[in-house]
């Protein structure tokens, strides 16, 4: 088999690059096992503003402007509803944090996505008594369907390869990559944290961050915006919400943990006055970097393998983007940002 390129992983990052590839008839082959699960059990949240301290997100308009008409046309590529536009709003808890919303709406890169007029809260099972502040251009993607969509798609066409890929078995020649009968120009490794297994690219910083949800039936509680407190809230229609999530350094399994279930429900009763039921618990290991950028670019030995990963917590937003980047760094020879090229840390 001879194509394009063999991209290795089907998460966000993976659909991103092969969309790319699609829109300009390059041809590719997908290697994936199902070990990685960040993007399946991911909250899905896209969201221009970092809700803790009120300061934007890197580059947030360009990656929103080019991520959300490529959700849309996989919507109708699939005839799903994978977009939601949901508010999000964010729970205040003293007329301090409320100063600092307004201190906020004036920075360069939040104007266009704070607005200004603090919205009451009307609902007797949520406590916020120092009102909500509501962040413009949000949604949730589906990416759990997305994904599955997706590689049920590619499936059929013959693009993908459900197995593990191994790294000794890769042989790299000058013009061309070859894996045991595949011939490719390129290889794009978007594995996720599944990238500490790869010996080509483990080096790098990638630490990685596990993330624990919960959805939870709660039919007193009526929401029709995403919830952002201590946890975020987020409605996924017929009274079920997802919860989540944690942030834990040491361990980078998927196994779920009691004591991170205890501390979501810990957080949630604080301002959640309303009876719930835990429907299930999930967890997946973000692919996080040091400096919260991804890691994108070539190879520093072998000029036709390509990495494609570190999107973190912000997938959603950012994958799209970084697709962009790489494709054009790869076939038009245009440089990728500096701020995430990954012979930064070369």
């Amino acid at each position: 088999m001879k194509v394009d390129y063999i991209i290795v992983g089907c998460g966000l990052a993976g659909i991103s690059f092969c969309e790319k590839l699609k829109a300009n008839n390059k041809s590719f082959v997908v290697f994936e096992d199902s070990s990685q699960q960040s993007s399946i059990v991911a909250g899905g949240l896209y969201n221009p503003v970092t809700l803790k301290r009120f300061t934007p997100v890197w580059k947030s308009e360009e990656q929103l402007k080019t991520a959300l008409p490529v959700y849309n046309q996989l919507e109708k590529d699939f005839g799903v509803d994978l977009d939601y536009k949901v508010p999000v709003r964010r729970r205040f808890t003293s007329l301090g944090e409320q100063n600092n919303w307004f201190e906020a709406s004036d920075k360069v890169g939040l104007k266009p996505f704070i607005n200004t007029t603090l919205i009451d809260n009307v609902n007797p099972n949520v406590d916020a008594q120092f009102k909500l502040g509501e962040v413009l251009s949000t949604g949730r993607l589906d990416t759990k369907l997305l994904v599955q969509k997706y590689k049920s798609d590619i499936l059929s066409k013959g693009c993908l390869i459900s197995q593990s890929f191994n790294h000794n078995s890769l042989v790299c020649k000058d013009n061309q990559v070859v894996y045991n009968d595949i011939e490719a120009k390129h290889i794009v490794f978007a594995e996720g944290f599944g990238i500490k297994q790869n010996p080509f690219f483990k080096a790098l910083p990638l630490g990685g961050t596990k993330g624990q949800l919960l959805t939870i039936h709660a039919p007193e509680l009526k929401l029709d915006y995403v919830l952002k407190s201590s946890v975020f809230v987020i409605p996924l229609g017929n009274d079920t919400y997802r919860v989540g999530s944690t942030y834990e350094q040491k361990d980078k399994t998927n196994t779920i943990t009691t004591e991170a279930r205890d501390m979501l429900l810990d957080k949630l009763k604080t301002f959640v006055k309303c009876d719930f039921k835990v429907l299930t618990q999930v967890a997946g290991v973000r692919p996080t970097v040091k400096d919260r950028k991804p890691l994108v670019g070539r190879h520093k030995d072998f000029k036709n393998m390509y990495l494609f990963n570190g999107l973190g917590s912000r997938g959603v937003m950012i994958a799209p983007y970084v697709a962009n980047q790489l494709y054009n760094f790869i076939e038009n020879n245009v440089a990728i940002d500096t701020e995430i090229d990954c012979s930064r840390f070369y």
